[in-house]
This record gives C-alpha cells, structure tokens and sequence, in this order.
C-alpha cells in the first residue's frame, strides 16, 4: 500500500500541466513529508522529500526535513549534509544550524557543534532551545560550569522543561554537588510530575546512596505515572533484591521483560533470583532465553550447567560446561564441574583427565597466590550469582577484556604532569620513586612547587584547584603569554575539568615551545581523559524533533565509536624528542590497548620496561594485555613480577583474571 501511495504521488508530482499547479504540488509534498516525519515514517518521509527535490533544488525546507529524517535514522553524515545545504540555501536559518550542532555533537565534533550553537544563537538570541543544547554539548564535553550557564539561561527563558533541571542536576552531580542535584532532580519532577525520568534519576542517586525507602518511592511514583517505562520496574526490582526481597524483585522484572521482551541482562538478573528460591525449571527458560540473546557469554552456560545438574540432566549440564570451557579455556571451575558429571555418567577417563586438567590450572595459580587453593572459585561463584546493573556489560562477546574503565581490574592510568599537595611531590632518588632529570628539569623551568610527575589523581581540594586556576588565568590576562603559563593554564583547566579549554591551552605552550616532549604528553593525556568521560557518559544524545523547538528531545542509547588517534599522535611526536622516556612508550601502550592494538600495545610495554627495568606498572598493564589474549602464563609472571615492584593491585588482578570477571 505504501508504494502505491508514493506512485500516486508521483503521478500527481508531474501531472499537473500548469505552473502554478507545479508549485501547489511542491507545497502538498512538503506537507506530506513533513507529516510523515510526525508519525515517526523517516523512510517514508524520506522518499517523498527526495521527490520534492527533484522537482526543485532549491527547496531548503525540503532539504531541513530530510535531514531530521536522516538523523532518526542513524544516518548522521548525511544529516549533517542535508542540514549543510539547508544552511548555504538560507544563511540565517537558525534551526538548521541548531540541528546541525546537535548531529555534529553526537558525531563527536564538539568544536564545530559549539560554533553552529554560536550562529545560532547570534542569530536569535531571544530563541532557548540553542542554549538547552549547547548546555547538553557542554555536558558531553565536561565543561559542567558552561553547561549550568547555558541550562541557567534557557530556564530564565522557559522555567517548564523538566529536561533542563535533569541535565543541570547531573551537570551537578559530575561537580560532586549532590545536594544541587537532588534540588534540580526535585524541581524536575515539580515541573512535569508525569515524567517517569525525573523519578528515575534521582531515585538512581537513592539507590546508590543506600537510601532504599527513598528510591522504592521513587520508583515506585515513576510507574504510577507511566506504566509503561520499563526502566522503573528494573530500577525497583534491584531495590527489591538489595533488600532481600526477591519475589517482588522477579516480579518488577517480569513486568519490564513484559514491555522489553528482547533484554538479556534482565532474563538474566530472573534466572539468579528465580535460582536462589528454587524455582529451576524457569530459571531454566530465562538462560535459554539470554543464550539466545548473548550466545557468547560463559556465565550462561556455567550457571545453565549447574542448574541441569541439580534437576538430573547429567548430559545437558556436561553441554554446558563444555561450551564454558570452549569460551573460556582456562576455566577451572567448569573442569572441575564436569569431571563430577562423567564420573556420575561412568565416564571415568573423562572425569579424571577433567580433574587432571583442573589442578594443573590450580597449581598454576597457586604458585602466583597465597590463597587457599579454592577460594579464588568461591569468590567466583558469588561473582556468577550477583544481580547486575542496568549499565553493566553484558554484551557477552568479550569475556575477559581489557577496558581502562573496568571497575574491577583497569589498566594503570597514564602518566603526566600534575598539580599535587607540595609534600607530596615525590622526591629524586628516593626508593620506590622514578627519577628523570630531563623531567625534573622541566618541574624547574615551569617553576611551580606543586608540579608533579604522577599517575594518579590530584590530591588538592576542589576550591584550591580553581582558585590555581584563576590565579594562572590572571596572569594571562595581565600579558604573561609564555609556554610555561599556557601549560599550567593546560593543566589546571584539565583538573577543572574543562577539557576543550585546556587542550587550546596546551596547544598553545607547543606554539610557543614545540620542541618540549612534555608539552605533547599532557596534552595527549588531557585528550584521552576527555574520550573516556566521553564514552562513558551515560547520558542520551538528542532526538531531533520536528517541532520548532528541539528542547527536552533526549533518547537514550546512543552508541559511538571513540578513537584515541589524536593522544597517539601527541605520543609520537613525545617519542621523536625524548626517546629514552620510557613513560612514552607506557603511555601509548595504554592508548593502544584502547585502540584495539594489542600486539602493539605489548612492544611499547616491553619497550618501556626495557628501559626501566623497575616499571611496575608497565609489567601490571602488560600482564592484563597477555592474559586477555589467553597468554595466562606470561601473564601471571608478569603480574608477579609487577607485585614484587610494589603494584599490590597486581594480586587483585590475578583472582579477578584467572577466573571469570564480575559478569
């Protein structure tokens, strides 16, 4: 029916004889494109705008709407095209220029967003919706204060969009103001009290603040309102279980597999409950249903087998034990497991060449650990049979991977220059401290007491941080424009966490001063710190409506690819001056690791211990790569020599990566 309505519209497109039948025609095509857009048919509305552009180029509200439609289709390039000719069709088209930084934004082009959020809002200042966006590009970005401005100034122009108090109250949360969150969390529900978003949000922030009555409250006000958001009824049915209330946790979870029949991890988190109550045979179901939805994750079929095996069905259970220990050869707990079942199934050379297997692997570990021998697998299976969050992973196709955000076993962070309490800046020559004379020289040439050569976190309070950086921008605007003032301008906007200024900065030091190594590797640091935030962010990218005003058009998950090609490039060129700097080469290793290149990522880790034999965290970094690619010898060494260095976290590692991961 649908192409016969379009060959319909085709007909009428040309079978108006007269010109001003033709542009009758072009007004009742915009019309119908538009429509469809309304209804949600992009394709649709697609097909019919492109008959519109046929029969005039020209048509930049033809070329507008397309572009809506593209972007709702997860065509972005060719949104941002479209919106581009709409642009250069009418340079004062306001809208386009909005939509075209909301598309650049969720493109990962922050610079170029802010400067169409900036036409955009020279060319109708009195308009909100730009600010609300441009406040969202902020957020994405980190800049937090600008993106509090920007949510200030559009609620001083429309106080009733509740989205605009959510994202101001996380713009708070990420500056660790959790009692101005819960305010704007607070006026968000005031203002649309039928939002189910408001509820969830701030009873997330109950939830992991232990306040459990306040969240249930929540969550449950956010049902009453909208019955139909599964989200609610997953938030509530951790509540539920966190406080030992497991049959109302499986039914909040029936009711969100009710409205999102196709979610893994929620079958998932049914079948652990429905398990610890005994009810095995649909505990049963819900595994066959996450196998099908995540066929490649171990935890299925290892929490599958141990159910079969208590309901008798030897054979099964031996299937899955089985297909665990193809995913994960190293598995020891599966061995074990199976070696029970051949020999309750007369397989005695199977059940013994398994608990052969199982030992030897066993051993293994206990050369590297001082635990008793099956503690590790204790601490494994309450890993298996924890509920796991909504954000959790569980994509099931990267067991055992290596992530820098990875809660439980992360790579060591990079190392930089950084501002800490002055006596804590480690001293040279000290045990247990790294020294580089072409490092200290640098700490002498900068000339602040503060600066530090580290890998961690900045041990300064919040206020002093920014009255650092205050102090640092008072300078500059009195004319001190030398490399030194830049790079501490660099360093204290990244601790502010004020990202996009801090890497202009940076790239001004290396203006002035393009031969200094040190320049490159904060500024390559600074770049991979704003892509992790990035990409860890979990807030929606915009929908882009059709309606005049885009404000409060959030959608959630988005999926981007980020790249650290940029932060290598820094390296390299860190790498040309300084190429004795084994923190370079440990850096962009890190970097690698992230990229996806790991056999690369191992010549630079070696590369880096080579020179400097007592680099702990080259060999802890080195250790997890080799035993993410199953190399769980090298590994392990690598992770014992890296205790011995003084890396504790390397004992961590080893319980966390010769088992399963908290899945």
């Amino acid at each position: 029916m649908r192409r016969i309505f379009l060959f319909l519209l085709l007909a009428a497109a040309w079978g108006m004889p007269t010109r001003a039948g033709a542009q009758l025609d072009k007004a009742y095509f915009f019309h119908v494109g538009r429509s469809f857009l309304m209804d949600d048919k992009y394709q649709d509305a697609i097909e019919v705008l492109n008959i519109l552009l046929r029969v005039d180029s020209t048509a930049t509200e033809g070329y507008f709407l397309r572009g809506i439609a593209k972007y709702n289709l997860d065509d972005l390039l060719g949104a941002e095209q479209d919106f581009s000719l709409a642009v250069a069709r009418n340079p004062v088209f306001t809208t386009a220029f909005q939509y075209r930084a909301i598309t650049r934004m969720r493109l990962g082009n922050y610079d170029d967003a802010l400067k169409d959020f900036q036409e955009a809002i020279d060319l109708r200042p009195d308009l909100p919706g730009p600010y609300y966006s441009r406040g969202v590009t902020y957020l994405m970005s980190q800049q937090f204060e600008k993106a509090i401005a920007d949510f200030n100034t559009f609620i001083r122009y429309d106080a009733r969009v509740s989205d605009a108090y959510l994202n101001r109250g996380t713009s708070y949360l990420y500056l660790k103001d959790t009692t101005r969150a819960y305010e704007d969390y607070d006026k968000a529900i005031r203002t649309n009290y039928y939002n189910p978003a408001g509820y969830n949000r701030r009873g997330a922030l109950y939830m992991a603040q232990k306040k459990y009555d306040l969240a249930l409250a929540d969550f449950d006000k956010a049902i009453g309102y909208d019955s139909t958001y599964a989200m609610s009824y997953f938030n509530r049915a951790m509540v539920y279980s966190r406080t030992k209330r497991p049959v109302q946790a499986i039914e909040d979870f029936s009711r969100a597999l009710a409205l999102d029949s196709a979610n893994s991890l929620t079958y998932f988190n049914r079948a652990l409950l429905r398990s610890q109550i005994g009810d095995y045979n649909r505990a049963l179901e819900d595994y066959d249903r996450v196998a099908f939805y995540s066929p490649n994750n171990v935890l299925v079929y290892y929490n599958r087998a141990g159910l079969y095996a208590q309901l008798g069905d030897y054979e099964a259970a031996i299937r899955d034990y089985s297909r665990a220990i193809e995913l994960y050869p190293d598995f020891a707990n599966a061995y074990l497991g199976r070696s029970s079942l051949r020999y309750l199934t007369r397989d005695v050379a199977g059940s013994r060449s398994d608990k052969e297997i199982a030992e030897r692997k066993i051993a293994e570990y206990r050369s590297k650990l001082n635990d008793s021998t099956f503690s590790i697998y204790a601490d494994t299976s309450r890993r298996f049979n924890g509920l796991l969050d909504f954000d959790s992973d569980f994509s099931g196709d990267r067991y055992g991977r290596i992530d820098a955000r990875e809660a439980d076993a992360s790579l060591l962070p990079l190392f930089k220059f950084t501002f800490m309490q002055p006596d804590t800046v480690p001293v040279a020559n000290l045990p247990g401290t790294y020294y580089s004379e072409r490092a200290e020289r640098f700490r002498d040439e900068v000339g602040s007491l503060r600066l530090a050569w580290k890998n961690t976190s900045s041990d300064l309070p919040p206020d002093t941080l920014v009255a650092i950086d205050s102090e640092i921008n008072d300078r500059l605007r009195r004319g001190d424009d030398s490399w030194q003032t830049y790079f501490e301008r660099g360093l204290s906007q990244s601790l502010v966490r004020q990202y996009t200024n801090s890497l202009a900065s940076y790239t001004a030091a290396i203006d002035r001063n393009p031969s200094n190594p040190f320049l490159y590797i904060n500024r390559s640091t600074t770049r991979s710190e704003m892509i992790d935030f990035i990409s860890s962010f979990d807030n929606g990218y915009q929908r882009v409506a059709v309606e005049r005003d885009p404000v409060g058009r959030l959608k959630n998950g988005s999926e981007r690819v980020y790249n650290y090609d940029e932060a290598i490039a820094d390296l390299n060129k860190a790498a040309k001056l300084l190429p004795d700097f084994a923190y370079i080469y440990y850096n962009r290793a890190n970097l690698l690791c992230l990229s996806g290149q790991l056999p690369e990522a191992i010549e630079d880790y070696t590369r880096a211990i080579e020179l400097n034999p007592s680099f702990g965290e080259a060999y802890y970094n080195r250790g997890l790569v080799q035993i993410y690619l199953k190399d769980t010898r090298k590994g392990c060494l690598d992770m014992s020599k890296a205790g011995e260095l003084g890396v504790s976290e390397a004992y961590k590692v080893l319980k966390i990566y010769g088992q399963p991961p908290r899945k």
